[in-house]
């Protein structure tokens, strides 16, 4: 019987087993794919010549992220690749706001949208260097953060207490037009809003969109060299040299309840696998409670409760094998690994104006990913793989478009809208269209069906609003791993800090198992001290 089982070999259920085995635990991870990785996966499937990210591309969260870091996964082989400049974001009338990780040409960039916007984005990067190393430390230990809270308190009051306090709950929208004359400093904080499901008028939207500027003016957004399942490798072979096991192709379908304990799983092809000491669920929570976990193991309130559980917006997804780089009516595009495309700020909220109001967008907001670029080992020389998403309606009353899409995302909706994709590159790209050698289209039930947990297309285990974050997440409570079944951890993006691939739910539910079988331990050796010393006195 093994210690522990992990239910899903993504990063967050690969980063839990590494820190269980770690702590001397045998663990079997199963993954109901054919392969590890979850969202970080890449093939050759666009075409044989170009490696093509299935899922997530980009990683600043994990440059960033401690918990990775403490792996020294360079041991296992990985390495990271940079594109010569972060991010861009042109504009049909040929300006271009870009954000690289020197500072000084950010800041002469957005100098050259309005005097004075140079000098307010270093402002911000100073406000980022004084609340950096709290952030990160609230952000990537378990909720409640007590001891980071309490740091990162200290560090806001010297960057402004409430008054920053106040900043970071602006709409993006409200922020940069405090903080920008421009329109470029504004584009990159509201470009950057939206990798998550915030529109620019959305409160928090401001401090999550300058947390992801601030990470790639640090960090930047690396890629693993050779494909994002490069980053996955590294997690399977330094948690197989610890003696733990990854099973692929086996989905769990139960978790096994007595006493009120997870004990075990079973899979669908009806094997029961016990778990000594706890079960860790990578897995969405709406997935967990209710399906794995029977409801009448489940207190009323939290089903209840997991009715009003929201997703993040669906995704769209396009990828393209280019015969030459991206012709960029604006230079400073073509050094760019991520390249957002709306035209302004005003597009931005039309389009998720649009989303909110259940229409598939007629000018998608795109982002648009130059691996090649990034990484020259994806594709021959002289060509590009490329990808782009964007994001659409879970539910699709309409198209704000012309063409009838209707949300069933048959083969002739997926083509239409990977043309309406297209067209907002080729607004920005005059020619893109001729370079195309191949491509793949990759619709949300599509998404779904390759990896269960971005269900509907959403790529961030449930909305990153407000109302689902912190002690919110996945419900109201306590913000923390532990599920009412004991021994049983959430262990995914459902739970805090959310999306991202920085290993963080997963580190925090390895870690509250591994202090429970402690508490638990000692709990016993104090009750049988007890019982000696009672024995003693008779």
């Amino acid at each position: 019987m093994t210690d522990a089982v992990v239910i899903g070999a993504g990063p967050n259920g690969l980063v839990a087993a590494n820190l269980l085995a770690d702590a001397g635990w045998s663990v079997e991870v199963l993954e109901a794919q054919d392969q590890p990785g979850g969202a970080v996966r890449h093939d050759r499937g666009v075409d044989p010549d170009f490696a093509s990210d299935l899922f997530s591309a980009f990683y600043p969260l994990a440059a960033a992220s401690p918990v990775l870091a403490a792996l020294h996964l360079e041991r296992e082989g990985l390495r990271w690749s940079h594109a010569p400049k972060v991010l861009a974001h042109p504009l049909r009338d040929g300006r271009c706001a870009v954000l690289s990780r020197d500072l000084e040409e950010t800041a002469a960039n957005l100098e050259a949208f309005a005097p004075g916007d140079g000098a307010a984005w270093k402002e911000l990067r100073e406000v980022w260097e004084t609340l950096r190393a709290g952030i990160l430390d609230a952000l990537f230990t378990p909720f409640p953060p007590v001891r980071a809270v309490a740091r990162l308190a200290l560090r806001l009051r010297a960057a402004g207490g409430l008054r920053m306090a106040r900043t970071m709950v602006l709409p993006v929208r409200r922020l940069g037009e405090e903080e920008f004359r421009g329109e470029g400093g504004r584009l990159l904080l509201a470009g950057n809003a939206l990798h998550a499901d915030l529109a620019p008028e959305a409160a928090g939207s401001g401090g999550f969109g300058w947390l992801m500027s601030m990470l790639g003016q640090t960090y930047g957004f690396p890629v693993p060299t050779g494909g994002s399942g490069a980053l996955t490798a590294a997690l399977v072979r330094r948690l197989t040299r610890r003696g733990g096991t990854v099973r692929c192709g086996e989905q769990v379908t139960e978790v096994v309840v007595r006493g009120g304990r997870a004990v075990g799983v079973r899979t669908a092809g009806g094997e029961a696998v016990p778990a000594r000491k706890a079960i860790l669920a990578d897995v969405s929570a709406p997935a967990l409670y209710g399906t794995l976990v029977a409801e009448r193991h489940l207190p009323g309130q939290l089903l209840t409760d997991l009715k009003r559980f929201q997703w993040d917006f669906a995704t769209f997804k396009v990828d393209w094998a280019l015969n030459s780089p991206v012709p960029w009516a604006c230079p400073e595009a073509a050094q760019a690994g991520t390249v957002h495309l709306a035209d302004g700020v005003d597009g931005l909220t039309r389009f998720a104006a649009q989303i909110a109001m259940g229409r598939v967008p007629d000018e998608p907001f795109a982002l648009f990913g130059q691996m090649t670029t990034t990484d020259p080992s994806r594709s021959p020389q002289g060509t590009e793989s490329a990808w782009a998403y964007t994001h659409v309606p879970h539910r699709v009353r309409g198209d704000a478009g012309n063409d009838g899409l209707t949300g069933s995302w048959d083969a002739r909706e997926q083509e239409t809208m990977a043309d309406r994709v297209e067209a907002q590159v080729e607004h920005c790209a005059p020619g893109f269209r001729g370079l195309i050698r191949a491509r793949r289209v990759l619709a949300p039930p599509t998404l779904q069906s390759m990896d269960a947990n971005l269900h509907g297309g959403a790529i961030n285990g449930g909305t990153t609003a407000l109302h689902q974050q912190f002690v919110f997440r996945p419900t109201p409570g306590t913000g923390r791993p532990e599920t009412p079944v004991a021994g049983l951890y959430l262990a995914s993006a459902s739970a805090h800090p959310g999306g991202g691939v920085h290993g963080a739910p997963g580190a925090n539910a390895a870690r509250a198992a591994l202090r429970r079988r402690r508490a638990g331990a000692l709990a016993g050796l104090q009750s049988r001290l007890d019982h000696r010393d009672r024995k003693g006195q008779r």
